[in-house]
């Protein structure tokens, strides 16, 4: 008898406790959820935690979107189809509800329907930034660039800060055109190294292809008081949504002037975070091969660019090394920025100055560029930029060097 009495005022005493724990809110399970999947990383807690919530209040939209994004998320693409379908036989239309759908479809290459669902989001928000990124994205993956760059270029109208319609603006930007044809001049001006300033001059064919794009050059300088020609042949193919390549070979008659041979290749990744990353090598060939290591990273940030660079020179005694940082600041779409960048030594990539890389003195070299491009309809595509060096070309001796450079490109 005196045992029952215990029990039950242990009972009556935490009967509150109990009240307590069966009276969560649906709104204090998604709560938890939440935190479970964001904070704790723990996405099983996180399902079971929304399917509480769901138990108490079936129609609660949003937690259902987030169940059906933690199943994205887990790779249970099936389950979380069945929970978006269950949301739209409600009668359910919501931006949420087809930006979480799309994005799974996307993630799942079916861009079919990706871009059906999004079409529908955009008829509630046509301003959705969200909405016209994944469409870009997904237009972008079916290599239907054009219709790419003119959604990317909408929300960039709408928010000229946001970072990854930016990072994205300038991959779509580099394959909108099918074909395109430019011309580019420089003039070099030395006040010691040499007597006569150097004159270069090019012209290229970029034709866009399903594998990526294909661009073929004609390159004319004048070094030295000798003319020359280089013809070059570039490509980027494209590998897969995060990778893509940097492919080059060059040959020259006119040795010296040019560098009788070049060849080079990057791989480049489209990293989280509108982060990017290169590595990959350059070879020119005079009467040696000359070979040099590059990588780079850069990121994108609102309106802004940056970049670092580095080349890497082995030779029997040491790595001659050349770092470049580079910005840009755009003002409008992927083609109208002002550029600036600050280094040391001498780029391979450089067709202005790589000849240098011959000379017996690979001393010490500082340079500084600046650069205005811009566009005209995204047809017409204009550059000018200068760019200065402070060279030492012999032990103890240092020159300056000038280079005025504009260019021009037309794509149809």
């Amino acid at each position: 008898m005196h045992c029952m009495r215990v029990h039950l005022l242990v009972s009556i005493l935490l009967m509150p406790f109990f009240a307590f724990a069966q009276t969560k809110t649906s709104d204090d399970l998604f709560t938890e959820a939440r935190n479970a999947a964001f904070e704790q990383k723990n996405y099983e807690k996180a399902k079971q935690l929304a399917k509480r919530a769901l138990a108490q209040s079936p129609d609660y939209t949003d937690v259902a979107i987030f169940l059906g994004r933690v199943y994205t998320w887990t790779d249970q693409p099936d389950s979380a189809r069945n929970v978006f379908e269950n949301i739209l036989l409600r009668g359910v239309t919501s931006e949420d509800l087809f930006l979480a759908y799309a994005s799974l479809e996307y993630w799942n290459d079916n861009n079919h329907k990706a871009l059906n669902l999004v079409n529908q989001g955009l008829t509630i928000n046509a301003s959705s930034e969200d909405l016209l990124l994944l469409k870009s994205r997904i237009l972008y993956a079916e290599t239907n660039y054009r219709e790419a760059e003119q959604v990317i270029g909408n929300l960039l109208n709408i928010n000229n800060q946001n970072t990854e319609a930016r990072a994205l603006a300038a991959r779509i930007s580099d394959n909108s055109a099918l074909n395109a044809i430019g011309i580019v001049y420089n003039f070099v001006h030395f006040n010691k190294q040499f007597d006569d300033p150097w004159h270069l001059a090019g012209i290229s064919y970029k034709r866009q292809t399903k594998f990526g794009s294909v661009i073929a050059k004609l390159n004319y300088a004048n070094r030295f008081k000798t003319n020359g020609f280089q013809y070059e042949l570039e490509a980027y193919p494209r590998i897969s949504k995060m990778f893509y390549m940097y492919l080059n070979a060059g040959y020259s008659g006119d040795v010296g002037v040019f560098p009788k041979y070049r060849t080079g290749a990057s791989l480049y990744a489209n990293l989280p975070k509108s982060f990017e990353a290169e590595i990959g090598y350059r070879q020119l060939y005079f009467t040696d091969a000359t070979w040099m290591y590059t990588a780079s990273v850069g990121k994108y940030f609102r309106n802004f660019w940056f970049n670092f660079r580095t080349y890497l020179t082995p030779d029997n005694e040491d790595i001659s090394q050349s770092y470049t940082f580079t910005t840009r600041y755009y003002i409008g779409g992927a083609n109208d920025y002002f550029g600036a960048a600050i280094g040391t030594g001498i780029s391979p990539d450089d067709k202005n100055t790589n000849v240098l890389l011959e000379e017996a003195y690979k001393l010490r070299t500082n340079k500084i560029m600046l650069e205005y491009n811009f566009s005209v309809k995204n047809l017409h595509i204009f550059n000018v930029n200068a760019s200065f060096f402070r060279q030492e070309y012999q032990p103890t001796i240092k020159g300056n060097q000038l280079d005025i450079g504009i260019s021009y490109q037309k794509r149809f």
